[in-house]
Order: C-alpha cells, then structure tokens, then sequence
C-alpha cells in the first residue's frame, strides 16, 4: 500500500536525522515511489523549513550563525561518515619519523587522531611524529601513545567543543611551522569560505593554517555550502577537503577555482 504524503515526509526526515543527508534515488528506492514525487516531497520539506534542498538530495536545515553543539553531541552524529574521512586523512598524514602535524578541535579530526593512536600504538620513538593541538579531547586520545611526541596549546579551554583559544595559544603558535594541519569547520561556502559561530576559536583555526605548510580540512557533508558568524580562512587558503559526498556545482567549481583538491570518502 503507497503511503500517504505525511508518512512519506517523516520516513524522509527520519533517515535525515539518522544519516545527516539524503538523496533522491535513495528515497526513492525505500518507498517505492518515483523520482518526482521525492523532489515535491523535498520541495515541501524545504518549504516548511525542515531541510536544505542540495544537488541530488538534502540536508538538515541550516541552523542559524552562533548555532554550535558540544562536542559529546556531535560524537554520536554522523560517526561512519566521519570515520570514512579519517580513513582518507591517514594519506595526507607527514612521514613517520620527520613529520610534525596540527590537529584542531573536532568530532572529525578526533576521529583521525583515533586511527593515529591505533597505528603509533606499537611503534618505536625512531618512528614517532609530532602533534600539536588545542584540543583537549584529542591530546587525551594521544597522550600515552610512545610514537607520538605531544604538545597541547595553552590557555582557554571552551566546555562546549573542548578546544583551547586565547593569545597564549595563539602566541605559540606564531613560532611553529608544522608539516600539514588538519582543520575542522562548521561550514565551508563558496563565497563566504571557511566559518565557525565563535570568534575565538575562527582565530585559532586561522592560526593553525598560517603555522602549517599544508592544510587539510576535513568536513563531512552537513557542512558543505553552510556558513556560520565567524570566518576564519578562504577557500584558496587551504589545500585538500575530504569529505563523504560530492560538492554541489556551485561549491565544486569555487574549489576548482581556488585549487582546491576534493577527496571524497565513502563510508561502510
């Protein structure tokens, strides 16, 4: 038995929820219904200001600019997708041994400093790297791993995402120059860039950039064509986003433009 519209709007909003995006072939296939009606059904959603219509799909409806959820929150959201680009960031990671890393706050880059400590777990100091990072959570993922020589900033610490801010930091980090930093972000637009609802940590992921010769950016798909308050660096300013679904047009064409590389990684 076809289901009703109503019913159809909250299987779709139910799957948004679980997976943070969906498709159109995909909805299509579990209801059993035509192409068309799923982009009614998401142009009514969309209307109603349940969802954002993207290239193919939807997502969650943008929230607005200061809006930020604590890191705990975001632990439990998205995990395989975030796991998938972590997976893909182990390939940008500098040579054991010589190499020196940043790591920035997040659900993310805390998912890629999991896989470090996994890696590093049996390894000898003659094949250690340096990481150097402002968030709490992850220095307390890496702090007994014997391959991994640690440096967390000092200052601030900030509840909600567990990231360290301040001018001490800052200060610090004005005298490093790492191999590669992995950012986090809470959007990435084509025209406004890089951005995060507060000012003190925009500054601290501008800092990490300017202290690494590389920078990869690590945001999975909720994040793509969204911004918050504060930007904290252009699109030209970074060199790889790896994320779990392909850019819409618009965003694609601003990162080919900006020579940006795109590496999607597919969860499993």
């Amino acid at each position: 038995m076809a289901l009703l519209a109503p019913e159809r709007h909250d299987r779709i909003l139910a799957h948004l929820r679980t997976h943070g995006t969906v498709t159109v072939q995909q909805i299509a296939e579990d209801l059993s219904v035509t192409r068309e009606t799923v982009r009614r059904d998401l142009d009514h959603l969309e209307n109603a200001g349940a969802l954002r219509r993207v290239h193919g799909g939807a997502v969650p409806a943008s929230p607005s600019s200061r809006t930020e959820t604590s890191w705990r929150d975001r632990q439990a959201s998205r995990a395989a997708q975030k796991q998938a680009i972590a997976r893909a960031a182990v390939d940008f990671l500098p040579p054991a041994g010589t190499g020196s890393l940043l790591m920035d706050a997040g659900t993310s880059t805390e998912a890629l400093a999991d896989l470090i400590a996994s890696e590093s777990r049996d390894a000898g100091p003659a094949e250690s790297r340096v990481v150097i990072t402002n968030a709490v959570p992850i220095a307390q993922k890496l702090s007994d791993v014997t391959a991994v020589e640690l440096e967390i900033l000092g200052g601030q610490v900030r509840g909600l995402t567990g990231a360290v801010v301040g001018d001490r930091a800052l200060e610090t980090l004005a005298r490093r120059q790492a191999d590669v930093a992995f950012i986090g972000t809470n959007g990435i637009d084509a025209e406004f860039g890089l951005s995060t609802p507060d000012a003190a940590e925009a500054a601290m992921k501008a800092a990490l950039i300017r202290a690494a010769r590389t920078s990869v950016l690590l945001a999975d798909s909720s994040k793509l064509g969204r911004s918050t308050l504060v930007r904290f660096a252009q699109l030209k300013e970074i060199s790889v986003v790896i994320t779990d679904a392909e850019p819409e047009p618009g965003l694609q064409d601003a990162l080919d433009a900006a020579d940006v590389t795109v590496v999607v990684a597919v969860p499993r």
